[in-house]
């Protein structure tokens, strides 16, 4: 009765916040009899709080003068019932969210009392605690810098030892709700923003470390998840299949931008633990299987496509100079040895030093080694070691035997650019379009650069700035002929190829032509007038089918999205058409309902557009 006199008089006074908080004093200990008394008391008291933080002075020094904070603390402490716990925390988070004042910021996260509600031992088995645990969290984190964020530490001499913010919060970070997860990312860029260097090294260093491993290997059963996915032999329908495996590339994708995040704060310290673990616990042993050309004795069981899509998305997404170079130096491990080989024999008149710098940044580099699919017990082994020994093996290779010897030839049996030319086309083209990704970085060092560029006379980037000249020894260059003609053949395979690969295939091409600037030789020009010709028939054929009525309509409308495709730049190209390509075998020819046919049609005017709109116009020859 009396409280309700109160609130009909001036329920944001100084006088009634006095009153709420000798009320809250006066509970000695919080059970199921006077619970919804204590939480209205709290909303109360945070409702007034924030009110005087910003309209009342006196409110807030009341609230410091009578250390409430640390009646809440002594709340949650004296409390029988965990119900208490999560409308404590959610009052709290809105207060500190709406709390303006850096005095009045500086003061609750003073005393210890903001750490010891972090550090209480809760029961998140139940209910929807950890959700509101975790947005107090993130609440704090959204209000430190570098003034605030010592009240949060406990430092001995130079070293930080105790961070229950950031370590209480690392322990949901594999949590299943996404919104928690997403949460502790949040809150953790909200700390590592606030460039403190002690705090720097706590997190670099054991056990507070281990974050950055344990995501990188969280990742590495994701990516194992989706070759799965991609690979699985259930009855599924194309389209529910693509489904699965996009849903499950958008959480990876999540990742690479949660890393990109991170290196973007540009601390050195940081950046180079995060990037050693991508190197050395998901990329390294994801391509190595790739050089040793099948046989594979990595860590981890990932198909080529899958291995190959992960490592040009996670280029184009989080990149880095150190990223950029680690894998050039990788991919070009054997050219660059066998290279160094021959300059030794006197193959090669001149040589520089630029080789063994790049080699020597793969010296830092250590990867888990082990026979099964689990990490545990695995052995380091330092990159350069076992890339030392691959290179003996290729070495010893028959491919490699015999005199004379065509360079290209033993080019193209070399490590990733192998794969230049399987017969596998989502393979092929996920590796070409690789060696693409890194060609076009403006992080690629020159030497790199020289080895992989593509066009001497045009920027790849569109900024002629960032050009990358072509040397001698460009090996795309040097393979262009080949490549070209891979290509072409994959248009004019007999029976045709489904319209996905059609469509990514012209994409290389015409992006190739327009950095080479060459004509083609005749017998690519051949090549291309039998796919032009292949796709006539086809369309030809739809004449005579259910949809041809509708043929001219949908000429005009995926003649727009055909060229919008074509002309995409390479670094907005999303990778998983790679994927795409590797579910997309089956053929619906001979299906007899009116969709397939209907699709069938769409496809036959999809590779008619494809080789009109974007290839015809970049041959400098005229066609048969």
């Amino acid at each position: 009765m009396w409280r309700s006199l109160w609130r009909s008089i001036d329920r944001f006074s100084l006088q009634y916040f006095k009153y709420v908080i000798t009320e809250l004093q006066q509970i000695k200990v919080v059970n199921k009899k006077n619970r919804e008394a204590v939480i209205d008391l709290l909303q109360t008291i945070v409702e007034i709080v924030t009110y005087g933080d910003r309209q009342d002075p006196k409110i807030f020094e009341c609230f410091m003068e009578n250390q409430v904070l640390a009646e809440f603390v002594r709340v949650l402490k004296t409390s029988t019932s965990s119900r208490i716990e999560a409308p404590l925390l959610q009052y709290l988070s809105i207060m500190i969210q709406n709390m303006d004042s850096e005095h009045a910021i500086y003061y609750c996260l003073s005393n210890d009392y903001i750490n010891n509600i972090i550090a209480h031992q809760y029961n998140f088995d139940a209910g929807d605690l950890a959700l509101y645990y975790v947005s107090f969290l993130r609440a704090v984190s959204s209000k430190i810098n570098r003034d605030t964020l010592c009240l949060l530490v406990k430092v001995h001499g130079d070293v930080v030892v105790s961070f229950p913010l950031y370590t209480e919060a690392l322990k949901f970070a594999q949590h299943g709700e996404k919104v928690i997860k997403t949460a502790i990312r949040a809150l953790s860029l909200n700390i590592y923003n606030v460039s403190d260097d002690l705090v720097y090294q706590f997190v670099i260093t054991p056990p507070a470390s281990k974050y950055f491993s344990d995501l990188v290997s969280t990742l590495r059963e994701q990516c194992l998840h989706l070759d799965n996915l991609v690979h699985s032999t259930e009855e599924k329908g194309t389209h529910q299949k693509s489904k699965d495996i996009f849903l499950e590339t958008d959480k990876i994708i999540d990742d690479f931008y949660y890393f990109k995040d991170i290196l973007s704060v540009g601390e050195s310290r940081l950046c180079g633990v995060v990037t050693q673990n991508l190197l050395s616990l998901l990329i390294f042993p994801l391509l190595l299987p790739l050089l040793q050309l099948g046989e594979n004795k990595g860590s981890y069981n990932i198909s080529a496509v899958t291995s190959l899509y992960i490592v040009s998305r996670l280029l184009q997404v989080v990149g880095g100079k150190h990223l950029i170079n680690a894998v050039a130096g990788l991919l070009l491990y054997h050219y660059i040895t066998l290279s160094k080989r021959d300059a030794t024999n006197g193959d090669i008149a001149d040589s520089t030093g630029n080789e063994s710098a790049l080699l020597r940044s793969l010296n830092d580099i250590n990867i888990k080694v082990c026979s099964g699919p689990e990490a545990e017990g695995a052995e380091d082994i330092n990159i350069n070691y076992l890339l030392e020994h691959l290179n003996e093996h290729t070495s010893s290779n028959s491919h490699f035997d015999g005199s004379p010897r065509d360079d290209n030839m033993r080019i193209e049996r070399i490590g990733i650019f192998a794969y230049l030319f399987s017969d596998n086309h989502s393979i092929s083209l996920a590796s070409l379009f690789l060696l693409l990704t890194l060609a076009e970085n403006e992080d690629l060092e020159p030497f790199p650069a020289s080895l992989v560029g593509i066009s001497q006379s045009q920027d790849l980037t569109n900024n002629c700035e960032s050009a990358i000249p072509t040397v001698d020894g460009s090996i795309l260059v040097r393979l262009m002929p080949q490549i070209f003609k891979a290509l072409l053949k994959v248009l004019a395979s007999q029976p045709p190829v489904s319209p996905p690969i059609q469509w990514h295939t012209g994409w290389f091409l015409r992006k190739l032509l327009q950095c080479q600037g060459n004509m083609l030789t005749n017998e690519n020009i051949h090549l291309f007038n039998t796919s032009l010709e292949q796709c006539r028939e086809c369309l030809q054929k739809e004449l005579d089918g259910c949809w041809f009525d509708h043929i001219p309509d949908t000429i005009r409308h995926e003649w727009g999205t055909c060229k919008k495709a074509l002309e995409e730049q390479s670094q907005t190209k999303d990778t998983s058409f790679t994927l795409e390509l590797a579910i997309c075998q089956q053929s619906m020819d001979g299906s007899l309902s009116s969709y397939f046919a209907w699709q069938r049609m769409v496809d036959a005017v999809k590779g008619r557009n494809t080789l009109w709109a974007g290839l015809e116009p970049g041959l400098k020859h005229p066609l048969g």
